[in-house]
């Protein structure tokens, strides 16, 4: 657990998670895009993520595409739901 607590602490990670929690595939350079980062930063990112069993990734010619891990035991992938969750819900402002 704490290599899954670890590796979604950072806001791109979990935005990158969030795009792929979702279902199908995204290559680096898509996410770069998406989350307006340099490739070698969401390299590094995509790694930790894999390296915490939260994504797959596989070689398709000169890329390298993620999906999330359909393997991940439950309750991490419960968790995971909760995270991503929260972070859609609006902040609430304190009278």
């Amino acid at each position: 657990m704490q290599d899954i607590l670890s590796a979604i602490c950072d806001p791109t990670r979990r935005a990158a998670l969030a795009l792929l929690w979702g279902g199908g595939e995204h290559c680096v350079c898509e996410l770069m895009v998406r989350l307006d980062a340099s490739q070698s930063r969401m390299s590094r990112h995509m790694k930790v993520l894999r390296e915490a069993g939260l994504v797959l990734d596989r070689r398709d010619a000169q890329w390298v595409r993620y999906r999330r891990n359909p393997d991940l035991a439950p309750e991490f992938a419960a968790a995971i739901d909760a995270v991503l969750a929260a972070e859609r819900v609006p902040e609430r402002k304190v009278a």
